[in-house]
């Protein structure tokens, strides 16, 4: 008895190799670069890079360091400043949260609600440094949705040194 071919194996290897090039353009497409990392994250720069954050409520923050200081920056869109909470977790670790809360209708004449928007959120980040830092001396300013931390660097020596006999 000879072997007959399913007839529909052919479209399924072609529907597989279609599906195959779609997520490898996908990937490239969202990571930028043209290359998707191992472990299921999106790199750096490419459109998967800007969206991931707004989807998942989270805000871009900058680091920036120099001979004296760790300089933080982190846009903070719709947020007022008095719903921004900054904390030193640990001479490494800063954690910014924020809350934003903004309403907005539009009536007609007759005094119906034509349209009625709410906006409410809750975004907290914590935010690895370079350095090891302390908050005295600490400088900070917030500016059209965008705080600005000016943190100075610490000098302080861990541990004791431990003479060996």
């Amino acid at each position: 008895m000879a072997y007959r071919e399913n007839p529909f194996d052919g479209i399924w290897r072609q529907f597989d190799d279609m599906m195959g090039e779609m997520e490898t353009r996908f990937r490239s497409m969202l990571q930028g670069s043209g290359q998707y990392l191992p472990g299921g994250g999106f790199g750096p720069g490419g459109v998967g890079d800007r969206l991931l954050p707004a989807v998942r409520g989270e805000f871009r923050v900058d680091v920036r360091e120099d001979q004296d200081e760790v300089l933080v920056v982190a846009d903070l869109p719709g947020v007022d400043r008095e719903n921004v909470t900054v904390r030193l977790l640990s001479p490494t670790e800063l954690e910014i949260s924020s809350e934003r809360r903004s309403e907005r209708s539009e009536t007609a004449e007759a005094g119906q609600v034509v349209r009625q928007e709410r906006t409410f959120g809750y975004m907290t980040r914590v935010v690895p440094l370079p350095h090891e830092v302390t908050a005295e001396g600490a400088a900070s300013s917030f500016t059209n949705g965008v705080l600005e931390l000016r943190l100075k660097k610490t000098s302080v020596e861990r541990g004791e040194r431990i003479p060996i006999e």
